[in-house]
Parts: C-alpha cells; sequence; structure tokens
C-alpha cells in the first residue's frame, strides 16, 4: 500500500469516502494506526496537555513538535503524517512561518503542516505553499486562541461568526490549503462548509457531514484522565484496564512472584563453579 497524497484524500472527496485521521505522539502509538489503515496522523500540539501535562497548547514549541514528530513518521508507511505548527511558529512573520514549517518537513519528516486560522493567516500559508510544503488549515474553535475566546468554545453558533467561519472556509480554499479542520461547529454550519468548499474537511466536534473525523487517541482510548469533551466516543476505556495490570505487576514484585522462573535466563553449573 502507498503512503496516502494530498491527491488520495481529493479523490475520497470527489468519490465521497470518508477520510479517518488521529493523533499520535510516539513511535509505537503511531505503528499501531498505521497498521490499522487509517488515512492521516495529526501530531497535534494536544500534546502539550495529553502527554507533557501543560493545561493547554500554548507552552508547546517547535523542538517539541519536531521530536514528537521525527517518532511518529519512524513509526508511519502508509498514513500521511500532518504536523501541527505551535503557538507563535507562524504569528511573528512570514519567513519564520517558512522556516518553522520547513522544520517540520525536513527535520520532523511530516508530509504536510497544519496550522490554525483563517483568512489572518492566508498571507503565511501562501507563503508556505509557494516553498511546495502542503498545508491544512483548521478553523472555528482554534485551541491557540484559547485566551481570545476566553475558554474552549463551540464557534459560529450566532451569524457574525458563522459568516466569519464561512469566509475563512472560503479563504483557505482560494489560498490552497488541502483540506482544513473544522472544530466545534454547529453540525448544520460544518454541513454547509463541506458543501461549499472543493477540499476535505475533517471535523472535531463538528457533527457527521464533514468528509473526515479526527479525535485525539488518547480521548477515544479512555487514557486520558482530564475533561473529555461531549464529541469524543470512547471506543475502549483502557485507564481501569491499566491500573489493574499496574496494581498486579506491583503486588508480585512485593510478594516476590514475579519474575518466576519462566522470566529468568540459566548458566551452566561448571561457569558457575568456575567463579569460586
Amino acid at each position: 500500500m502507498a503512503r496516502v497524497t494530498t491527491a488520495t484524500l481529493r479523490d475520497k472527496k470527489a468519490k465521497q469516502e470518508k477520510i479517518s485521521m488521529l493523533t499520535s505522539y510516539d513511535y509505537s502509538t503511531a505503528g499501531l494506526v498505521d497498521q490499522a489503515g487509517l488515512d492521516m496522523i495529526l501530531v497535534g500540539d494536544s500534546l502539550g496537555m495529553v502527554v507533557l501535562g501543560y493545561e493547554n497548547t500554548l507552552a508547546v514549541t517547535m523542538d517539541d513538535m519536531v521530536h514528537h514528530t521525527r517518532a511518529v513518521v519512524r513509526g508511519t508507511q502508509n498514513a500521511m503524517v500532518v504536523a501541527d505548527m505551535p503557538f507563535l511558529s507562524y504569528h511573528i512573520s512570514i519567513k519564520e512561518a517558512v522556516r518553522n514549517a520547513g522544520r517540520l518537513i525536513q527535520e520532523g519528516g511530516a508530509q504536510a503542516v497544519k496550522l490554525e486560522g483563517g483568512t489572518e493567516r492566508v498571507e503565511a500559508i501562501k507563503a508556505i505553499l509557494d516553498a511546495q510544503i502542503p498545508v491544512m488549515g483548521h478553523i472555528g474553535l482554534t485551541p491557540q486562541s484559547v485566551n481570545q475566546f476566553g475558554g474552549f468554545k463551540v464557534q459560529g453558533k450566532d451569524l457574525e461568526t458563522a459568516r466569519k467561519l464561512l469566509r475563512d472556509a472560503q479563504a483557505l480554499e482560494k489560498v490552497g490549503v488541502f483540506s482544513m479542520v473544522l472544530e466545534g461547529v454547529p453540525t448544520a454550519l460544518a454541513k454547509k462548509v463541506t458543501e461549499e468548499v472543493s477540499v476535505p474537511t475533517i471535523g472535531i466536534g463538528a457533527g457527521p457531514y464533514c468528509d473526515g473525523q479526527v479525535l485525539v487517541i488518547n480521548d477515544m482510548l479512555g487514557m486520558f484522565s482530564g475533561h473529555i469533551p461531549k464529541f469524543v466516543k470512547k471506543y475502549v476505556d483502557l485507564q481501569p484496564l491499566i491500573m489493574e495490570a499496574l496494581k498486579a505487576y506491583k503486588k508480585e514484585v512485593e510478594e516476590g512472584s514475579f519474575p518466576g522462573p519462566e522470566h529468568g535466563f540459566t548458566i551452566s553449573d561448571d561457569v558457575l563453579d568456575k567463579l569460586y
């Protein structure tokens, strides 16, 4: 199976075939997602919360993203790997935006980058695209704007913000993004955006009418103990299973039943005899 490309995703939208995407932040998890046959893996700056323990995504650095992207890419063969551009990596200047996007491709090995924002990010996106780097857009609830929004709130519920979201989507399409994430958007509005633009839309908390879906893998596997958003479906609850295993291990170590004979290695008595 060949690696998924931007052309693959365009074809899927044209054929009305849904696109599957999950986050991954390390080699082993990325390998499992890739083996499961998902189309895309997002190395999200959400790693700030679910891997690094920050309150939000704002503390994530370019070095963090390059480090985790490199690990994810090593674990994949088929899925397209998209790396998030973290806070302030594309806000200060166009030149810096291109340089940082290039790091995620050149050092991290990603096939594309994702950045947040609509009309206000068009010039940065155009410059990154001019450097031959595919860009995924991200509009709606953009977590890097959490302080501006006053929290993680659904976007586009009133006429003004709904119109802005539609304008943002059209601007991203026009500048040339290969796809766009719609996060925290009312279902009917996400449906309209998906119908209006020619590029695939990837929903997260945006209903079933987007061209694809993305979730944070720690959420959908039940591995994260923090707040779980309404839009998350837990496909398995691993946390109690992991806790049970950890407690069993602790108990067996303390009582001396682990390791058993089957977990050890032998040495001949002749060798032992010659040690004394």
